[in-house]
């Protein structure tokens, strides 16, 4: 079926997934939005990629919404997104993958889906902010 992209910026993951499966990418700020929609439109051999400008703070995407999905991605900004990840708990996607600049914000968010049935299946550090304390975080959640 397809991928959610939540926080998806301009489509860093997007465009790379959209290469085997559709994606639907969900963003913030209109301006990357338009510059994903433009990389997808020069490109060529990938797949459907919808898109929307949605203030998932504000707006999360609901169960029903995200029930279309086989897998999500998810990349807020340091404060995490945990009305976000609180409706992906509760809606049966069976992997997520989590990108977090912030390890008390994934922590935290990565509670709910623990609570929910999730595992974390991999988590790795990627140190790519040389001489900061600053680090990401890729984990994977797997539904039992």
């Amino acid at each position: 079926r397809s991928i959610v992209d939540l926080f998806s910026g301009c489509g860093t993951f997007s465009l790379p997934l959209a290469e085997t499966k559709e994606v639907h990418a969900v963003e913030g700020e209109k301006a990357m939005v338009q510059a994903m929609d433009a990389g997808w439109r020069k490109a060529e051999g990938l797949k459907k990629l919808t898109h929307e400008a949605r203030d998932l703070y504000r707006r999360p995407l609901l169960v029903d919404e995200l029930k279309r999905f086989d897998a999500a991605v998810i990349d807020p900004p340091r404060a995490g997104a945990e009305a976000q990840v609180g409706e992906l708990a509760k809606s049966g996607i069976k992997t997520i993958a989590y990108v977090s600049c912030n390890p008390v914000s994934f922590a935290r968010d990565g509670a709910i889906l623990r609570d929910a049935g999730y595992n974390l299946a991999f988590v790795q550090t990627v140190d790519q902010f040389r001489w900061s304390s600053h680090v990401e975080l890729v984990g994977a959640f797997v539904k039992n």
